[in-house]
């Protein structure tokens, strides 16, 4: 089983210019926030339960087993990337209350998603390197631990 530090590594290969780099900065949180949105929107079996002003959903579901990868991998930034999933389970709760039928979080979120995938292309147009998740489809998961991984050494916080 590879190591957080070697799945960085390899990530980090492919993401090296300076604009591919910003680029995943907006994108891979976009496209985080983005699919938590879509399966937000599956509907549940018990929706009418709330837990701390939450209705049970599927992202909440998902969102613990990929806390759980993440676990495998590294615990501060399991961590970090609890932090950062429950953000985006609270804005889609702020949304969900307050879109008054008027535009779905689903439409939002695919919006979100094509937008980001095609920064996402662009930035590595740029780069001159194919994306890493082509490589392994486990790269997908670890974009968003990349990011975080650069958050913490500004922090000062060893994973």
């Amino acid at each position: 089983m590879k190591t957080i530090n070697t799945w960085l590594e390899e990530y980090g290969e492919s993401h090296k210019n300076p604009t591919n780099k910003m680029v995943h900065w907006i994108c891979v949180p976009a496209i985080f926030f983005s699919i938590v949105g879509l399966v937000w929107e599956i509907p549940f079996p018990w929706q009418d339960f709330t837990i701390w002003g939450f209705h049970p959903n599927w992202a909440i579901v998902s969102l613990l087993l990929v806390f759980g990868y993440y676990l495998t991998l590294s615990i501060p930034i399991a961590l970090g990337m609890f932090i950062f999933g429950s953000a985006c389970l609270a804005l889609l709760n702020v949304i969900d209350h307050s879109k008054e039928g008027n535009f779905p979080i689903w439409i939002l979120s695919i919006s979100l998603f094509i937008v980001a995938w095609i920064g996402q292309f662009w930035g590595h147009s740029v780069e001159g390197k194919k994306p890493s998740f082509l490589k392994d489809l486990q790269f997908l998961m670890i974009g968003p631990a990349w990011l975080m991984s650069f958050i913490y050494q500004k922090l000062g916080i060893k994973y």
